[in-house]
């Protein structure tokens, strides 16, 4: 059974204190890679790999690390595991790897991960650091995952590089098929789409901050 404080630390990772529509954390990466969905979900999957097990380590080691060098100490570790991460891509997926280009070694100075670290993970017990790093990870990767999906669709017409909006506007009756959406796939459409999910969350939030006090 998940604890009164599990339960809380999932509830404001995923959505009350989500560090992109909350927080506007991590944009950079955000508006840089989310223009395929593919690329985009890798960059994800690394990154909560990466803030996991950072925070795990760097609760481990929270009574050892003297103060003065705590955030060298965790730039060290957030490195260490980024260097793993991209050691797979290239191995593994290494298309994917050359696309993410310098957005892989970036997640080091990800500002979502050295906050949490410093916030929470150096202040609380591993499974629960664990926990926040996983779910802060899934809270980023679930909202460059939606931005991604609309931006490839729009843009390009396909999800996962399979044609989705041509076939179906062929089979309307246009004969022109799918025109793509240049704009969307330029950092430009990464602000609209961004611009347009963080509305949609804090009317979702204010809508039911509203019902719960009736």
């Amino acid at each position: 059974m998940i604890s009164a404080k599990s339960a809380e630390i999932i509830k404001d990772d995923l959505w009350k204190n989500n560090p992109v529509t909350v927080q506007i954390l991590g944009i950079c990466s955000t508006l840089a890679v989310t223009n395929i969905f593919l690329n985009t979900l890798i960059l994800g999957l690394g990154l909560i790999f990466v803030m996991a097990f950072s925070a795990l380590v760097v609760s481990l080691m929270r009574n050892i690390i003297p103060q003065r060098v705590r955030m060298m100490v965790q730039t060290l570790i957030i490195a260490s595991f980024v260097v793993i991460v991209d050691i797979v891509l290239k191995a593994y997926v290494p298309d994917i790897s050359k696309a993410l280009g310098p957005y892989v070694g970036l997640i080091i100075t990800n500002c979502i991960i050295m906050g949490r670290l410093e916030a929470f993970s150096s202040s609380n017990r591993p499974p629960l650091a664990f926990l926040d790093g996983v779910m802060s990870g899934i809270g980023y990767t679930y909202v460059i995952l939606v931005i991604a999906f609309f931006r490839e669709l729009l843009g390009f017409g396909t999800i996962l590089g399979y044609p989705v909006m041509d076939p179906l506007v062929r089979s309307l009756g246009y004969s022109e098929g799918w025109i793509q959406w240049a704009f969307m796939i330029m950092a430009p459409g990464g602000f609209f789409m961004l611009a347009i999910f963080i509305w949609v969350a804090n009317n979702i939030s204010t809508t039911n901050i509203s019902h719960s006090e009736k």
